[in-house]
C-alpha cells in the first residue's frame, strides 16, 4: 500500500465516523428537545394538580433519558454536550419538583442514572418552582404546606452553597446557587407577611366576637 491508498483508506474511515456521529448528534438534538418539552409539561401539570398527567410526562421523559444514554454510548462527548445535559437538567428539575410538591422522597442521581453536576443544576432550579407553589398556596391564605416548602428550599440552598468547586467541574452551579439565595429570601419574606396578616385577621375577628357578645 502506498500513501495515496493509505490516505484514501483514512478518508473512507473518516466519512463513516462522521456520518455516524452526525446521525447520532441529529437524533440526540431531537430527543433533547422532546425531553425538555415533557419536563416542562410535567411541571405545568403538577402546578395544576394534574398529577396523573404530570407522571405520564415524567415516564416519557425517563424513557428519553435512557434512550439518549444508550444511543450515545459510543459518543460520550455528545452525551456530555451542553444541549444534552441541559435537557437532562430540565428532567431532573421536573422529577424533583413533582416529588417535593407531592411530599415524596426525592430520587438521587444514582437512581436517575444522571451525572451529579447535571442533577445538582436541576435541583438548583427547583426552588423557583417551589416558590411558585408557595405563592399559589398563599393566595388562599397562610398554610403550613407553604412553610414546609420553604424549609425544603432552604435545605437545598444550604447544601448547594457548600459545593465550592470550579465551574469546569460543576458546569456553572455556583451562579445558579447565588440566584437561589434571592428566591429563598423573597419567599421567606412573603410567608412572614402572610403569617402576620393571618394573625391580624384572627385578632380582629376575636375583637369583633367579643364586641358582639358584650352587646
Amino acid at each position: 500500500m502506498n500513501n495515496t491508498e493509505k490516505i484514501s483508506q483514512i478518508a473512507e474511515s473518516a466519512y463513516k465516523d462522521f456520518e455516524a456521529r452526525t446521525a447520532a448528534r441529529d437524533s440526540a438534538l431531537t430527543q433533547a428537545r422532546s425531553l425538555t418539552r415533557h419536563a416542562a409539561n410535567a411541571i405545568r401539570a403538577i402546578h395544576r394538580s394534574e398529577n396523573d398527567l404530570a407522571h405520564s410526562h415524567l415516564s416519557e421523559a425517563t424513557a428519553l433519558v435512557k434512550k439518549l444514554r444508550d444511543d450515545l454510548q459510543l459518543f460520550p462527548d455528545l452525551y456530555y454536550a451542553g444541549y444534552t445535559q441541559d435537557a437532562i437538567k430540565e428532567y431532573c428539575e421536573a422529577i424533583l419538583t413533582c416529588s417535593f410538591i407531592e411530599g415524596k422522597l426525592i430520587p438521587g442521581p444514582e437512581e436517575l442514572d444522571v451525572p451529579y453536576s447535571t442533577y445538582l443544576r436541576g435541583m438548583a432550579e427547583t426552588p423557583g418552582e417551589l416558590r411558585r407553589r408557595c405563592m399559589d398556596i398563599l393566595r388562599m391564605g397562610y398554610s403550613d404546606d407553604a412553610e414546609k416548602l420553604l424549609e425544603q428550599m432552604d435545605d437545598i440552598y444550604s447544601i448547594l452553597i457548600t459545593m465550592d468547586y470550579p465551574d469546569a467541574v460543576t458546569n456553572g452551579l455556583r451562579r445558579q446557587t447565588d440566584l437561589l439565595r434571592g428566591i429563598v429570601e423573597r419567599t421567606r419574606a412573603d410567608l412572614t407577611l402572610s403569617l402576620r396578616e393571618e394573625k391580624l385577621k384572627a385578632m380582629l375577628q376575636k375583637a369583633v366576637d367579643v364586641y358582639s357578645e358584650d352587646r
